[in-house]
């Protein structure tokens, strides 16, 4: 299994992206519209809980908080509403416990499963921070 150093990278570009000016983070949160890239937002948040729960899982115990702690750095720069917050945490528990439903052990589905997580989370972020990171 490879190292997620290029999804980790991407999420960090991603979360700088996404903050935007100072000024504009200012005003705190607000609940207007959903910002055109939520819906890669709300999948992103699953694929990092699937990841928090398959990669210790398989035996990453050095990362049994660091994709938890990758969905807090991403809240914390999104600043949501509490109603978007709820709905991105939502989506962070769906991939955990759907993940734990099915594997209670490494086996080598659950190792493809977080190869095919760490690939489309990579993409997504990369294409958020294409499509809107200018935003």
């Amino acid at each position: 299994m490879r190292a997620p150093s290029r999804l980790l990278a991407l999420l960090l570009a991603c979360g700088l992206m996404l903050a935007g000016p100072a000024s504009s983070r200012a005003a705190g949160p607000t609940e207007g519209a959903a910002p055109p890239y939520d819906g890669d937002l709300m999948r992103l948040a699953e694929i990092l809980g699937a990841l928090h729960y398959l990669r210790p899982l398989c035996g990453v115990t050095a990362e049994a908080q660091r994709w938890r702690n990758e969905m807090q750095a991403l809240i914390d720069t999104e600043q949501p509403s509490d109603a978007r917050r709820a709905k991105i945490i939502a989506s962070f528990n769906r991939g955990y416990s759907s993940y734990a439903e099915v594997y209670r052990s490494c086996t080598p589905a659950a190792r493809v499963a977080v190869d095919r997580q760490l690939d489309e989370g990579g993409r997504l972020t990369h294409e958020i921070v294409v499509r809107y990171g200018g935003n």
